[in-house]
């Protein structure tokens, strides 16, 4: 078929009109400071994508300072002529970028970081920023009440940073949709231990000190990073299903009989890969401190962090965040539901399998102990705000949503669906939306009205 003139003439227009509007896309340009998470705006940075963090951190207990040298392997989404990382307090002392020196300024928690050419899109570079100082705790309410991230204890330093304290000791794009494999080294005195995530690749003694180098190879949120420091006694293994397991323990905790950590962690790492897939780490195993001012446990990846030795109940919660919270990675975070109401949900699965109690019952426990006027009944899980992103109802109006779903569309579409969940969305991220439409695909089922009234309705559902 042949164009008219006219026909041609109007073609070339269009194509020079869309050439245009590519281009102007396509400029170089400076990436967001934040990815536009409604709780944490400047969380993140636009532009890029970590693929890669090689940290490098010393730490001497006496004076509480830590020195720091990141490196940052990241992926260009866009022409950048400049960029953004997240950095709270620390003093940078020089940023390269690719191995040239770059200019930078500070703006609160943002540090922004102007190369010396453009980072063209598509293109791999890197980026190292040296860096020290004294790392300060967050506090506030958002995690009950409790200071959180980089919080010092008697012989070291206890590490837990959900939400947004990971960048309270190393520079990084502290957001959990942007996550990333990490190799980190942990330089302490002498008879201190290094414990982070995934696998200990080797231990050595260099002059006064002592350093330990661990590789995670799974991609990884930054606020699942730990750097724990201190007195422990470490015990390794395999679970009985063939995992590794690496479990250390404050000595100081040592003589504590509530619970075997290591016994309960390989039993649950075992049975949880039976329900909800397989592990999808390298390694399971536990971080148990003596951090009393914390008085709370956090999911770290492949080894949670206990401030204490902890229930039964709080280790197969923490090993389920494996799954879901930390191999399934909320998109944001208002979908945090996601990791806590499933995390509780399993409670109440390890109690049924245990023969304890029935997810059923421990549905009503909840659900007849507060009354409709309750304050509990008032929070939207699907969207519970910033500083109540941890309220209990998020734990436990989350698994009540569970239960809900298991008894509408059945046990059998109810435990296809968990390891179909981690299966698609392994090493990835998630959302609310997306969990919906995958029960209902599975279950053939509309489910609106379900969650619209157990995670966006105010108020006590009738039963």
């Amino acid at each position: 078929m042949a164009l008219s003139r006219s026909a041609r003439l109007g073609a070339l227009a269009t194509a020079a009109a869309s050439f245009l509007v590519i281009a102007a896309s396509s400029a170089p340009s400076p990436g967001a400071d934040g990815i536009g998470d409604t709780y944490f705006p400047q969380l993140g940075n636009g532009g890029f994508d970590a693929r890669h963090y090689d940290l490098d951190v010393a730490y001497n207990p006496d004076t509480d300072r830590l020195d720091g040298r990141t490196t940052i392997t990241a992926h260009a989404t866009q022409s950048l002529t400049s960029f953004d990382l997240d950095l709270q307090k620390l003093d940078v002392t020089r940023i390269e970028v690719n191995g040239r020196r770059a200019d930078f300024t500070r703006e609160g928690d943002e540090i922004h970081i102007t190369p010396r050419g453009v980072l063209h899109k598509g293109r791999t570079f890197t980026v190292t920023v040296t860096y020290g100082g004294v790392p300060e705790p967050l506090g506030g309410p958002i995690v009950f009440g409790s200071n959180y991230g980089w919080m010092k204890t008697a012989d070291g330093v206890f590490v837990a940073c959900e939400p947004n304290a990971a960048s309270t000791w190393f520079p990084s794009s502290d957001h959990p949709s942007d996550k990333a494999t990490y190799d980190i080294r942990i330089k302490t005195p002498k008879g201190l231990t290094g414990v982070s995530n995934g696998r200990l690749i080797s231990t050595y003694d260099k002059g006064s000190e002592t350093v330990s180098h661990w590789r995670e190879s799974r991609p990884m949120a930054t606020y699942l990073a730990t750097a724990t420091i201190g007195k422990f006694d470490v015990k390794t293994g395999k679970t009985p299903g063939g995992t590794p397991i690496y479990v250390a323990i404050d000595p100081v905790l040592a003589n504590s009989n509530t619970v075997d950590v290591y016994a309960v962690t390989a039993e649950a790492t075992d049975y949880w890969s039976q329900v909800f897939g397989p592990y999808p780490f390298e390694e399971t195993g536990a971080i148990v401190d003596d951090m009393p001012e914390a008085g709370f446990s956090l999911e770290v990846q492949s080894k949670p962090a206990y401030s204490a030795v902890r229930s039964e109940q709080t280790i197969v919660h923490e090993l389920a965040h494996q799954w879901f919270g930390d191999s399934v990675s909320v998109d944001r975070w208002k979908d945090i539901w996601l990791n806590e109401g499933f995390a509780t949900y399993a409670q109440w699965l390890w109690s049924e399998h245990k023969g304890v109690r029935s997810a059923h019952d421990s549905f009503l426990a909840g659900y007849n102990s507060r009354p409709a006027d309750a304050a509990f009944w008032q929070i939207v899980v699907g969207d519970p705000q910033r500083d109540t992103m941890f309220a209990s109802a998020v734990y436990q109006r989350g698994a009540m949503t569970l239960q809900m779903l298991r008894e509408r569309i059945g046990d059998t579409a109810f435990f296809k669906l968990l390891p179909a969940w981690t299966k698609i969305h392994k090493y990835g991220n998630a959302n609310t939306a997306d969990f919906i439409e995958l029960a209902e695909k599975i279950s053939g089922q509309k489910l609106d009205d379900l969650f619209q009234t157990w995670l966006f309705t105010t108020g006590k559902p009738v039963v």
